[in-house]
């Protein structure tokens, strides 16, 4: 994954030795420039003595000439050497400057890899070209998004102390719909924090998680773990909401609107408030009772705006009070929770909905992120959000442009089967 990222870093590595051992491998030293000079006056001085026999034994010079211009020109040999030349052993430096080079050459590739590790950020470079490097279809998106939790899982089961890590793969496993890893996961966060109330979010989470992979059921594990949270904070909103679910499936309404009302009070910023708002509604409506007037939390940010109705084969086959689900979520069909969800009942159709982000499942996954999504209404049996056979559900046909002011129709026109 990282061959190209190594190899630039190699070759720049190599131009800065360049550098360094250039001046060492072909700088010329002063001794040699000296004794360059010297050789360069000898070989003037016996060509030039050539010179002089030849013109001697030639007979243009005589005796006294020639014995007076050898002499002239040992003089001015002698002149070109230093007075009381003696030979001396020179020091250039040059085992020094090699030694240097030498451990440039083993110091500077090792620093370098130990001081990216320390301060760098490898773990982003191989989660970016991870990235660039996924395939066009789903299975080749899962098996990359696989592969990513589990390398990050393998550097947070050695340094267990990152919270933020830990919160990453909790989400990660979630969007993968690995309930159980991201169970685990959440645990693992809530074991890496101290504050009571950051571990109780941790518990929530992961009993949110166990929900989901018992599909809506209320087992030990997902009580568990809801205990576990309320005993660090009684007010732990998952906590809160998933009781509210389970009371409303055992048809005890008036439980489940106090759990519900709860969330309210304690987390009146909350993303999911228009949905919770929503049960709550109706809850009452379950017991014939007329809601009490609810502020509507409606955002002000992009959405989609959604005409559901139901299609008339099915008129007859749906009653009024089976829970309608009506969410959006990414085109890229990444999985994980929706990017938005509202709940409504049958009896409600035909309704217009608004999918913002005040009724997304999670701070992290919001449609306001998103430029298309896929819209989807099922009308549930079980009251359950995951779809079982017999349900019914409508399905846009193309991707809907978040924050487009004109609704779009949704038919509600096909039964599950498996």
């Amino acid at each position: 994954m990282t061959e190209t990222f190594w190899i630039a870093a190699t070759v720049l590595i190599i131009l800065a030795l360049a550098f360094v051992l250039y001046p060492v491998l072909f700088h010329s030293t002063g001794a040699r420039e000296r004794a360059d000079l010297r050789n360069q006056n000898l070989l003037a001085y016996r060509s030039r003595m050539k010179e002089l026999d030849a013109e001697y034994e030639a007979g243009i010079l005589d005796d006294e000439n020639y014995r007076q211009l050898k002499e002239e020109l040992a003089g001015a040999m002698l002149d070109d050497l230093p007075e009381n030349a003696e030979p001396g052993r020179l020091v250039s430096g040059r085992k020094s400057a090699m030694a240097v080079g030498l451990l440039a050459i083993l110091v500077v590739p090792a620093a370098t890899f130990m001081l990216y590790q320390e301060w760098g950020a490898m773990d982003r470079v191989e989660q970016f070209l991870t990235m660039q490097e996924m395939g066009d279809t789903e299975a080749a998106r899962q098996d990359r998004m696989n592969e990513l939790a589990g390398q990050l899982r393998e550097k947070l089961e050695a340094s267990p102390d990152n919270s933020e890590g830990w919160a990453m793969l909790g989400q990660s496993y979630m969007r993968l719909e690995r309930y159980g890893d991201a169970a685990w996961a959440f645990r693992s966060l809530a074991d890496s924090v101290e504050d009571d109330g950051s571990r109780a979010v941790a518990l929530g989470l992961a009993a949110q998680a166990l929900f989901y992979r018992s599909e809506g059921a209320m087992t030990e594990e997902v009580t568990g773990a809801i205990e576990a949270a309320r005993a660090l904070n009684p007010d732990e909103v998952n906590s809160l909401g998933l009781l509210g679910i389970h009371a409303f499936s055992q048809q005890n309404y008036r439980e489940a609107i106090r759990y519900w009302e709860r969330i309210g009070t304690v987390a009146p910023d909350h993303p999911q408030l228009a949905s919770i708002q929503g049960g709550i509604r109706e809850a009452y409506n379950r017991l014939g009772e007329e809601p009490p007037a609810m502020e509507q939390a409606m955002s002000d940010g992009p959405a989609v705006i959604v005409r559901v109705s139901l299609s008339d084969a099915f008129q007859d086959q749906v009653p009024p009070d089976t829970t309608l689900f009506v969410f959006a979520r990414r085109v890229d069909g990444a999985g994980g929770p929706p990017l938005a969800i509202t709940r409504l009942t049958a009896g409600a159709l035909p309704a217009e909905v608004r999918l913002d982000d005040s009724t997304s499942m999670s701070p992290e996954s919001k449609i306001s992120g998103a430029e298309q999504v896929m819209v989807t209404a099922r009308l549930s049996r079980s009251g359950n959000a995951i779809a079982q056979a017999g349900d019914w559900q409508g399905s846009l046909d193309a991707p809907v442009e978040v924050g487009s002011e004109a609704p779009v129709d949704l038919v509600i026109d096909q039964q599950l089967t498996d």
